[in-house]
């Protein structure tokens, strides 16, 4: 018997029951503050975001070498921000609504590596992790260059070590795929929605795949355990882990230089709207929380979550966080978009939010597909399921009249958390599921 009672709940917060009933819903979060005063609430800073961009920077000269494909971006891994026109009209027509401002896609199906948003948090943690073990064995300084990370006597030490995480899927990859080629044993715990294309491409990189007939939260905890089991194991925790947190939120300074170089301003007559995909919160609040850094109340941030899977809304509406579950309100968790099928949320994550993030809305999987496959037909542009529930973020914040949505000035950014490396026959799957 579920310890929460619902009926309570739905009365006091009337919009649970709407939630409850699987609909699509737009919530505005009442205990949005000032920057200043939110940044101010919270236990981390600009200074542990600005720690994590530097060590990113060390490890660029082994990052560009390890992985040749990153040269081209001197091994800073970052992907492009794009103007998509087509698909503006396309939104616009489908759900009636005008969208004045201008509309970009942030696309971290293209980031190196691994094809997702867990490309920057994922794989930053594993290097930190890397460099501490380095440094502690005394064959790495920080003035040095860290291509030399790449010699056997570095493998030699890492392969005494183990990495394990749990994941829906593609913080799985990152973290797979990174701690496999430096040398570390490391195993991946899997839920149920993971996509077995993604099993089978970390097993091919020689990495353990745990596999649970349960969702996220079971995969996780028994991870967790076994890792905590092992001293020789190093758990990167998705519901607990600031270092994930701040490898996220170094996005903030990198959109700025990107937006500053295409020419678009953001002041107080400009406003800029960013839409997250949101799983368990660790990668969209890292990600918004880096863009707070830079532009304070100039920016506002919005979740999407799919209506079976809103752990992060369900626990930041009712201030509970990761106490409740999706399950607590007679919800399945069982969704299409595999990266955002979390029944409980990251408590950091939804406690550093509270005064900084403006709503969080919900869509249905139908739609995800509908959207996918019009963003294919009018941009040319293929992303997963889950890393469309940002798209409808413009018009949920201009129908919501969000304060300066309407604004011929704002500039609105999708967020596509994945794809990249999605096989094109699952591609095709997807987009014929859109035309259905």
């Amino acid at each position: 018997m579920s310890a929460i009672d619902t009926n309570k709940w739905k009365e006091k917060l009337p919009l649970i029951g709407n939630i409850m009933n699987e609909e699509e819903v737009f919530w505005e979060n009442p205990l949005l503050e000032t920057t200043e005063k939110g940044l101010n609430k919270v236990t981390v800073t600009a200074a542990d975001v600005k720690d994590a961009s530097e060590r990113l920077k060390r490890f660029a000269p082994y990052i560009q070498l390890v992985f040749p494909e990153t040269k081209v971006s001197n091994g800073i891994l970052e992907s492009p921000l794009t103007a998509i026109p087509n698909m503006k009209k396309e939104l616009e027509q489908k759900y009636g609504v005008k969208i004045p401002g201008e509309l970009l896609l942030k696309q971290d199906n293209a980031m190196p590596i691994s094809g997702s948003i867990k490309s920057r948090g994922g794989i930053y943690e594993v290097l930190k992790h890397a460099e501490t073990l380095a440094l502690e064995n005394g064959l790495l300084t920080k003035e040095d260059d860290y291509a030399i990370m790449a010699g056997q006597e570095f493998k030699d030490l890492f392969a005494k070590h183990k990495i394990a995480v749990g994941s829906t899927g593609n913080l799985g990859l990152s973290i797979g795929i990174m701690s496999a080629k430096l040398g570390f044993n490391v195993t991946v715990h899997m839920s149920a929605d993971a996509k077995q294309w993604k099993k089978n491409l970390l097993r091919e990189k020689g990495v353990i795949v745990v596999e649970y007939p349960d969702d996220f939260s079971v995969a996780i905890n028994e991870g967790r355990r076994l890792a905590e089991a092992d001293p020789t194991c190093y758990f990167i925790d998705d519901e607990n882990s600031y270092d994930l947190f701040f490898g996220y939120a170094v996005a903030g300074e990198r959109i700025a230089s990107q937006l500053k170089e295409s020419g678009t301003i953001v002041d107080d007559e400009n406003p800029l709207f960013v839409y997250l995909p949101c799983g368990v919160g660790g990668s969209p609040g890292g990600v918004a929380f880096g863009l707070k850094l830079i532009f304070g109340d100039n920016v506002q941030c919005f979740f999407a979550e799919p209506t079976h899977s809103p752990s992060v809304l369900l626990g930041m509406m009712t201030r509970l966080h990761e106490k409740v579950s999706v399950q607590d309100f007679g919800l399945s968790n069982l969704t299409a978009a595999d990266g955002l099928a979390v029944g409980r949320p990251s408590h950091h994550a939804g406690k550093t939010m509270e005064p900084l993030l403006s709503g969080i809305y919900t869509v249905q999987d139908e739609e995800l597909f509908k959207l996918l496959k019009t963003l294919v037909d009018s941009e040319g542009i293929q992303l997963e399921p889950s890393a469309l529930a940002g798209m409808i973020g413009p018009v949920n914040a201009i129908r919501g009249n969000s304060e300066d949505a309407n604004s011929p000035n704002a500039t609105h950014i999708v967020w596509a958390t994945g794809g990249g490396m999605v096989p094109q026959a699952e591609m095709d799957l997807y987009y014929k599921m859109g035309g259905k």
